[in-house]
């Protein structure tokens, strides 16, 4: 429960650094370094969640959502004739 905890806090922080970075994109028309910050620990606390997700996964922490591929049952046949 905690990891996707984790997880949610990491995705709220990533659309938090970009909506930042596109305010400070308008507000300083491109001349400041603000954006390229936000944008640069935007992508970084995105490889780390890609990591934490892996790690998380391999640790047994959270599951996946399904078993593998869908599989459907065999169709029913009747043998009147035998």
């Amino acid at each position: 429960m905690i990891a996707k905890f984790l997880i949610i806090a990491a995705l709220l922080t990533i659309l938090f650094m970009l909506g930042s970075a596109f305010y400070y994109m308008m507000r300083d028309q491109g001349k400041g370094k603000r954006t390229v910050r936000r944008l640069s620990w935007r992508v970084g606390l995105s490889v780390a969640l890609l990591l934490m997700i892996m790690l998380a996964l391999r640790l047994g922490w959270i599951q996946p959502g399904s078993s593998g591929p869908i599989r459907y049952p065999e169709p029913v046949t009747d043998s009147v004739g035998d």
